[in-house]
């Protein structure tokens, strides 16, 4: 039986993707009471702070919180 210990790369791995899944959670719930199918269609779109926090757990998920900017 393989008694497999997850390194602290595999855990930090697992809370940012644990992380940006509850975030995707939050957007398709939003979508749903919206009715809509994409956050392209919201009249809100470039105003919202749950779809920038989406993009953030994105971003953090890539680089593991290792910080760092991004512009668009």
């Amino acid at each position: 039986m393989d008694s497999h210990n997850p390194s602290q790369e595999e855990i930090a791995l697992d809370e940012w993707q644990l992380k940006l899944e509850a975030k995707l959670r939050e957007l398709h719930a939003c979508q749903a009471q919206q009715q809509l199918e994409s956050c392209m269609l919201c009249p809100q779109l470039f105003n919202c702070e749950l779809r920038e926090s989406y993009v953030h757990a994105v971003y953090a998920s890539m680089n593991k919180g290792a910080g760092g900017g991004f512009e668009f």
